[in-house]
């Protein structure tokens, strides 16, 4: 197996421009914060962007836990990888990841100042430092379900490359927040979830009354039960698919916290009186 770094300074853009430097010297594979990637997935590991603190975050970029490394040396193992590339802050933290996961000496180092100019250095680590965004090189629905109450958006990257710049790379990744990056740790209350479902369900038309909404949060995001009843004459299962999509989508949105299900309970029908403006329940 062929090992090879790729060092620079955080936030600099190496998780940028990993996969075009992959792509450059003919590597399919990854080590990038704790995960072991190709192109279009993660593969294994944990990433040290969902860490709640900075030392958290380092320890799992190097490695430090056996489970961890179990994991990822496994998948190696497993996906016969014979290059991969290693990104980290300096040539020691590259030399104890490789160590760590018992990968042969690294037999060449690539230097983000060999595939970036000195202006897109600067920029990289002004927006690091003013907004905290980190990129983790994975189109944005591959890690979604892993980062359930994140702030993350997809990012498209173009670079041209060549003598004359006149061929390009381009590819999908994801542009991440950790809780770490932000000035003290932020906390969404179930009382937001819970308020959300029931304003985007009053909206629905066909929905006669809003009854109540339950939820069950898990890492990995949260499932909800709604309670409404139906105005007659509406077909229940287009009123119950507007409450589904509707409420995932405004969660999803203002919370970024994912929505694994939920599951419409239409508990009664009501006959709408137009003339006195009132309902009145009919089961």
């Amino acid at each position: 197996m062929q090992t090879i770094g790729f060092v620079g300074t955080t936030g600099t853009g190496k998780s940028y421009r990993s996969l075009y430097v992959a792509q450059q010297n003919e590597i399919k594979y990854i080590i990038d914060d704790g995960l072991l990637l190709d192109a279009k997935s993660v593969i294994a590991g944990k990433s040290a962007k969902r860490e709640k603190t900075k030392i958290a975050s380092v320890k799992r970029a190097l490695f430090t836990e056996e489970e961890h490394i179990k994991e990822v040396k496994e998948a190696i193992r497993k996906n016969e990888i014979d290059k991969i590339l290693i990104l980290g802050t300096s040539i020691k933290m590259i030399s104890h990841i490789a160590n760590a996961l018992e990968l042969p000496e690294i037999s060449r180092y690539i230097h983000i100042e060999d595939v970036a100019t000195p202006e897109e250095i600067a920029t990289a680590q002004r927006v690091r430092r003013e907004q905290g965004k980190h990129v983790i090189p994975v189109p944005t629905f591959e890690i979604k379900k892993d980062f359930s109450g994140y702030f993350i958006d997809k990012i498209k990257i173009f670079l041209k490359y060549g003598k004359n710049q006149q061929d390009t790379f381009h590819t999908e990744k994801t542009v991440v927040r950790p809780t770490y990056s932000y000035l003290g740790e932020y906390h969404i209350s179930n009382h937001v979830i819970l308020s959300l479902a029931k304003i985007e369900t009053e909206k629905i038309p066909g929905v006669a009354q809003y009854f109540k909404t339950t939820a069950q949060s898990r890492s990995e995001g949260v499932s909800l039960t709604i309670e409404f009843s139906v105005s007659l004459g509406r077909r229940m299962e287009n009123v119950a698919r507007d409450v589904q999509k509707a409420v995932k989508k405004s969660i999803e949105h203002f919370t970024s916290i994912n929505v694994l299900k939920v599951d419409a309970i239409i508990k009664s029908i009501e006959v709408c009186d137009e003339n006195r403006d009132k309902k009145r329940r009919t089961h």
